[in-house]
């Protein structure tokens, strides 16, 4: 009785001084409004098309699915390839942080940047590399048949390939950081005591690294189950969820049907998400003391250096054998018939993407630093202040990372294509669609990295601001923001990244007026326009390491200089 009566006074004594700053209770209220529209609306719209028959509650469309092999075939092979992407990509990211992290490996840079390089171009990209080098006429293509006979790339072997790719540097960045963070004392006094080093990695550093290693591979898993520009391009007669939902609303023109496969596609992805956020991510075996520690890497004996030392290897080969295919491929006249290098690839892709090289860089342009705001001033929200209803607007906030893009593209169509008593404007063939698309899509990583920052800031610096007279929308703009300044721009260069490089859900939302580079690079494809897909590829990475160079350089000149690369992904 007391605990509920304490309770019920914590929050009137919250409501009375959210009353005192009107400001931040409107703040409040509209961040909330946004949320509702343009997060749970959407979501809530899929699910409703795929249940709602006429007006009436109905589950014909899952007992169709269901029922079906054609429909639930997709399903079964979604979650086959996600499971052995999310193994091989966890293994190869564990592999590379233990030897950056646990082994004398040189040019341990150079070998960080290369591990992490894929995240920032678009998934497919590596798939088009594979097309050039696997293909029917791939430049490898000859030399493999004659070792293993034929074969195809389409298909699961190269989703599983391509994806690995794609996605095992997510894996290494979770896995590198739960490394670092365990003290290297621990394992030096297992070997003090006698252990051998394999002994030590069994009993200390792999048992201390099981969250990290559940972390990675549920991350992984639902990339792999969100993909859709890989599947699109390289899938073959192998068909997945995310590809199958498109095709049955843009093919077939069914709404309902193609929602329900959302759906379907929606639930093993947010199991993970939040099996991942709010289980796994709580769980923690590393002891951290804060005492200096003298502790250093020991030299590692050569039967572990050598497996090693040879995945990471391999796999920064296979990173340069891709990305080089791209580079060579899109200087070709014509690829696999006519090799003779040209420049007109490039000249094609301007007069052809022009409008689609604008189009992205206007959009994310104007995406990135609404998403980036409006992500700080949220964390900042569910840190410092208390107020009724702020663990629904965390939870809420994080919800489209859950979502796989293309429920999130169907449900904009869905959401916004005719006026609403929730919103009534309609979005549909506007570059807003795009824009808020974009900006609700990548704001939960912004989110996470003002929390992160928040945490580490002593909350007493705000309140003297307070004291002194400020409101809260005033400490947070001259005070909060710029001490959380390194994880903004973070957070401005994730959204910018993921919003040049997006494909699964605004695929749904462009028109004729507004395009993206993407889905003209996703086009040449499909066209079979390799050397020009390969040429768009290029300029699209050139583009997003120009704004890393740029938002990097204003990090420094503000005197808080740090690597902002590592937070992506």
């Amino acid at each position: 009785m007391r605990s509920l009566t304490r309770k019920s006074g914590e929050v009137i004594a919250n409501l009375r001084l959210i009353w005192k700053e009107p400001l931040l209770f409107t703040s409040i209220i509209a961040i909330f409004y946004f949320l509702i529209v343009f997060v749970a609306y959407p979501v809530f719209g899929v699910i409703k098309t795929s249940l709602v028959v006429k007006g009436k509650l109905d589950f014909s469309n899952y007992l169709a699915v269901f029922s079906a092999r054609y429909y639930f075939q997709p399903f079964l092979n979604s979650m086959f390839l996600g499971i052995c992407t999310a193994c091989i990509g966890t293994f190869i990211g564990f592999i590379f942080a233990f030897g950056l992290t646990r082994t004398t490996l040189p040019f341990k840079p150079f070998f960080r940047q290369t591990a992490t390089f894929p995240i920032i171009s678009p998934p497919f990209v590596v798939s088009l590399a594979a097309i050039l080098l696997f293909g029917r006429a791939g430049s490898l293509t000859p030399y493999v048949k004659e070792v293993i006979g034929e074969y195809s790339i389409y298909g699961l072997g190269g989703l599983i390939l391509v994806e690995t790719i794609a996605y095992a540097p997510t894996a290494f960045l979770v896995l590198y950081g739960v490394l670092m963070a365990i003290d290297p004392a621990l394992e030096e006094a297992s070997m003090d005591l006698g252990a051998s080093r394999v002994k030590v990695f069994g009993t200390v550093t792999l048992p201390l690294s099981f969250p990290g290693i559940a972390s990675a591979w549920l991350l992984v898993f639902i990339q792999s189950l969100a993909d859709f520009g890989n599947p699109m391009v390289i899938s073959g007669n192998y068909r997945v969820l995310s590809v199958q939902a498109f095709l049955q609303i843009t093919g077939m023109y069914d709404l309902a049907r193609g929602s329900t496969l959302a759906i379907l596609l929606l639930m093993p992805t947010a199991v993970a998400f939040f099996l991942q956020k709010y289980w796994v991510a709580r769980k923690s075996y590393v002891t951290v003391t804060g005492k200096p520690t003298g502790a250093t890497i020991k030299n590692v004996e050569w039967y572990i250096k050598l497996p090693v030392y040879s995945i990471c290897i391999l796999y920064t080969a296979g990173v340069f054998l891709f990305y080089g295919t791209i580079v060579y491929g899109s200087f070709q006249t014509l690829w696999g018939v006519n090799p003779t290098l040209t420049l007109k690839n490039y000249v094609q892709m301007f007069q052809v993407g022009k409008d689609y090289i604008l189009d992205s860089l206007t959009l994310s342009s104007l995406a990135t630093p609404i998403s980036g705001v409006l992500g700080m001033f949220i964390a900042f929200l569910i840190i410092r202040k208390k107020f009724m209803g702020r663990g629904l607007m965390d939870f809420i906030s994080m919800l489209t990372f859950a979502v796989p893009g293309t429920v999130v593209g169907i449900g904009y169509i869905l959401a916004f294509n005719r006026p609403s008593p929730i919103f009534p404007i309609v979005l549909t063939g506007t570059a807003w669609i795009i824009i808020l698309l974009l900006v609700f899509r990548n704001m939960p990583v912004g989110i996470q990295s003002g929390i992160a920052a928040l945490h580490q800031i002593d909350p007493s610096i705000e309140e003297a601001s307070t004291d002194l007279g400020a409101d809260s929308n005033t400490t947070f703009r001259r005070i909060t923001l710029p001490m959380i300044a390194p994880a903004f721009f973070s957070g401005l260069v994730y959204s910018f990244v993921k919003a040049m490089t997006a494909i699964s859900a605004v695929i749904f939302v462009v028109s004729g007026r507004w395009n993206l580079i993407t889905v003209a690079i996703l086009g040449f494809v499909d066209n079979s326009q390799y050397a020009p897909a390969a040429a768009m590829s290029l300029l699209l990475i050139a583009i997003v390491l120009i704004a890393l160079g740029i938002i990097q350089m204003i990090v420094n000149r503000i005197g808080r200089g740090t690597r902002i690369t590592s937070i992506i992904g």
